[in-house]
């Protein structure tokens, strides 16, 4: 297992760095010059050929990636052309949010779904079935953004129960702290429960079909321990997958919700640094999700062992 552990962590390595090659492209790769989109029509030929030498697109392609990854590799991220703060400051700055957001929604959607999905998996084909699973299918298809006016003109506005917008930090009290974020974590976990509802339903029906589950119902065991400690357990493997899996929805979905209800996280910071061209915030921000994901899988990768003893590496 240690091993094991081992050689996936020494697995990132490539993996980032071909991440950090593509994020790196980025500013080769856009249409145009981006000194020239940077620096706006009305700007001089010295004004864009001092953003080109800030950007460093005066210099070989090589040279700058290698300058480039050897900043990371001493965690600095470089410096934004639109407010002249360093990267990570940026990134401090607005990270507490965007944790807050996931972690609340996470915790909202994995408490909600996994019981929806068992209700559906035990009462297949009853009404019951047919309201979580449509339930779960307008979840899925509705847009984030669709759903965040919606929750927010009848929680916020008709009713005045939330309200509509901002973010209070956690250190002025945790009542605001929460308020603030119930509807974006409503919002945002829309999508993430119907996904992991849908996925543990189809997982717990097909465990409920094998022998040993009726053997258990045979030997008295009842309806609750039946699906709980039999039928979830031996199929947790496909639901701590999509669980996993549905971090990069968390991730995409923060973007569009932060811009909804104005709060002032890493979503909002990307959606601001690709309005303004800001190439060193937008290769960070791509960057540190990327980290993030491949994290989370590998996480996923170890909870196997964890959920399923019949697993070994």
């Amino acid at each position: 297992m240690v091993a094991y552990i081992a050689r996936r962590v020494l697995a990132i390595i490539p993996v980032m760095a071909v991440v950090a090659m593509f994020v790196f492209l980025l500013l080769y790769l856009s249409p145009g010059d981006p000194a020239v989109v940077i620096a706006g029509d009305q700007a001089t030929p010295e004004d864009v050929e001092k953003i080109r030498q800030g950007l460093g697109l005066d210099r070989p392609f090589f040279v700058r990636f290698a300058e480039w990854i050897w900043q990371i590799v001493h965690f600095d991220l470089g410096t934004s052309i639109f407010t002249g703060q360093p990267v990570s400051t940026l990134i401090a700055q607005r990270i507490e949010p965007t944790l807050s957001l996931m972690v609340i929604t996470l915790l909202f959607a994995v408490i909600t779904s996994i019981p929806l999905g068992i209700l559906a998996a035990w009462k297949a084909g009853a009404w019951l079935d047919r309201i979580i699973m449509t339930f779960a299918v307008f979840g899925f298809s509705v847009p984030v953004f669709v759903v965040g006016y919606v929750l927010a003109y009848v929680f916020a506005l008709e009713l005045d129960w939330l309200p509509v917008q901002g973010y209070s930090p956690i250190a002025q009290g945790i009542g605001h702290w929460l308020e603030g974020l119930l509807l974006p974590a409503a919002t945002l976990g829309c999508v993430y429960i119907a996904l992991i509802a849908r996925t543990t339903r189809t997982a717990v029906l097909e465990v409920l079909r094998q022998d040993y589950i009726r053997t258990a119902r045979a030997k008295g065991v009842g309806q609750i321990a039946t699906l709980f400690l039999h039928a979830l357990k031996n199929a947790a493997v496909p639901v701590v997958t999509v669980i996993g899996i549905g971090v990069a929805l968390l991730i995409g979905g923060a973007v569009v919700t932060e811009s909804v209800f104005a709060i002032p996280g890493l979503g909002r910071l990307t959606v601001d640094a690709i309005l303004r061209r800001d190439y060193p915030v937008i290769q960070s921000l791509v960057l540190l999700f990327s980290l993030v994901y491949v994290l989370v899988n590998l996480a996923v990768d170890l909870l196997y062992t964890v959920v399923d003893p019949r697993i070994r590496y």
